[in-house]
């Protein structure tokens, strides 16, 4: 049977290395994909795993053990992609868009394993770039609200420890999302954003 992630941190606080790997393993792709949306830049989404578990690992005495660990390590790496953007606003840099680096299966991927048809996958691929853009020019509270509730599937009350606000405040930043993302996206109820944008 497979250790929790409380049981990990609990091995974590007294420095086992291996617990930390079994969590980057665990966490560490869906981290890596929620990152690069909220940066829409992959080296950078990298490094700001890299040092949301090297966070995880020195913070580790602070974590309650009774608690959930998927919003803690969210709350961290929420924190270090809304300073990097704070960063890039004042320095602005064009945004990675590189269709090869979506988040979901490359092209190729979804045409060998016979899924959809090179076509559908390409409308597919494009479909994803549009969102993502989209999303990617909502404000960074918004961007972050957005991608912990709807693609990293946490609850309101784990969003709004995240984000260190009131349920309230997230419900408020989600219906400002999904109001900017219809305004944005001309077909946002064909093109899989979240359910209300309309």
């Amino acid at each position: 049977m497979q250790a929790s992630d409380q049981e990990l941190m609990k091995n974590v606080r007294e420095g086992d290395e291996m617990a930390l790997e079994q969590l980057i393993r665990r966490h560490g792709s869906d981290l890596l994909g929620y990152l690069f949306r909220m940066t829409s830049d992959r080296p950078q989404a990298e490094d700001l795993v890299q040092e949301a578990f090297i966070r995880v690992y020195t913070k580790a005495r602070s974590y309650t053990l009774r608690r959930p660990f998927k919003p803690w390590l969210y709350a961290i790496a929420t924190r270090l992609a809304l300073d990097f953007l704070r960063g890039r606003s004042r320095h602005p840099a064009p945004a990675s868009l590189d269709a090869a680096e979506e988040a979901g299966a490359p092209l190729g991927d979804a045409v060998t394993n016979g899924s959809p048809s090179p076509a559908d996958a390409a409308e597919s691929a494009d479909t994803r770039k549009e969102v993502r853009v989209a999303i990617s020019k909502l404000p960074p509270r918004q961007r972050a609200t957005l991608n912990l509730a709807y693609f990293e599937g946490l609850t309101y009350p784990e969003v709004a420890k995240v984000m260190r606000c009131s349920v309230g405040t997230v419900k408020t930043q989600m219906s400002r999302a999904l109001r900017a993302l219809a305004r944005i996206l001309p077909d946002a109820d064909t093109l899989g954003v979240p359910g209300g944008v309309s």
